[in-house]
């Protein structure tokens, strides 16, 4: 029998082809093991929210469809007052478009600095490199509706708290995101200007964000993709913006779903151009050619 030498043990083929097995069994135990878990608790979570709801799931399931279905045919009747709708409420899609993009903008910025303090071999203070790590986890920790909620309680309903709530969250996302590139830059040009006596901030800008900048700017636009989204849904907070309008007009009821469903095509048909504009520029910078 052939024997193979592991650190000096000699073991044969049938020792490590058990071991092997032993240790994929063990694999498989814990991995049934830990879905088992996620089956219990996922249940258990069912069961105790199905509980304490208004109503239960089962018994309102086949009334799912009759909302979508009153608006619709609302919508239908009152056809020939879409137009008008969508163009009624077209300056608040701009104001929900302007909050993604500012917040964007700020996030972006913000993660940009924590990329580059967090990130090993590139951080201005390397003992500092845990902390600033730590500050961009707990930013994108907090969803953007308990920050904007803390902030409408404090500054009153509006776009400035959703601007701050999604700006905090998006440096948070974008500074993780922008480390993971930033950890993959080659050093060689920051030693190259270190040695003519560059300072940090002239490291950074010449030698790693030339490298890094398509990386940064694709993440930069899907953000903003997805925050389009996020200033939507802080409307219904009381936020401001296209959300606020489709809130109250689902408040209202039947009389006003033509204005719902108004709403309703004005943020979809925005949420398809720029996912669409933004994927085209995106795998231009990443792979150098829109598909």
């Amino acid at each position: 029998m052939a024997e193979i030498s592991l650190g000096g043990a000699p073991q044969s083929v049938d020792s490590i082809q058990s071991s092997y097995m032993a240790q994929a069994q063990r694999r498989r135990l814990y991995s049934g093991l830990m879905l088992l878990i996620f089956v219990v608790l996922m249940a258990s979570g069912f069961t105790v929210a199905d509980d304490r709801n208004a109503g239960g799931f089962w018994e309102g399931l086949h009334q799912i469809g009759d909302y979508p279905a009153d608006v619709l045919s609302e919508a239908w009747e009152k056809r020939a007052d879409l137009p008008g709708l969508i163009a009624k409420y077209f300056p608040a899609l701009v104001e929900t478009i302007n909050i993604a993009a500012v917040s964007t903008l700020i996030g972006a910025i913000g993660g940009l600095f924590l990329s580059l303090l967090g990130t090993r071999g590139l951080a201005k203070w390397p003992r500092f490199i845990t902390v600033f790590r730590r500050i961009s986890d707990i930013m994108r920790a907090v969803p953007e509706i308990v920050i904007a909620l803390v902030l409408i309680f404090v500054l009153g309903g509006g776009p400035v708290p959703a601007m701050i709530a999604i700006a905090i969250h998006t440096a948070g996302a974008l500074g993780k995101m922008f480390s993971e590139v930033a950890e993959n830059a080659d050093l060689k040009p920051v030693e190259g200007l270190a040695s003519t006596g560059a300072t940090w901030s002239q490291k950074m800008l010449l030698g790693v964000l030339p490298q890094v900048a398509p990386n940064y700017i694709s993440y930069t636009l899907l953000r903003f993709e997805i925050n389009i989204r996020a200033s939507a849904i802080l409307g219904f907070v009381g936020a401001g913006g296209l959300g606020y309008e489709l809130r109250n007009a689902m408040a209202w009821g039947p009389g006003r779903f033509d204005e719902a469903a108004a709403i309703f095509i004005l943020l979809f048909g925005t949420i398809v151009v720029f996912d669409q504009v933004s994927s085209r520029y995106r795998n231009r910078l990443t792979e150098g050619h829109a598909q």
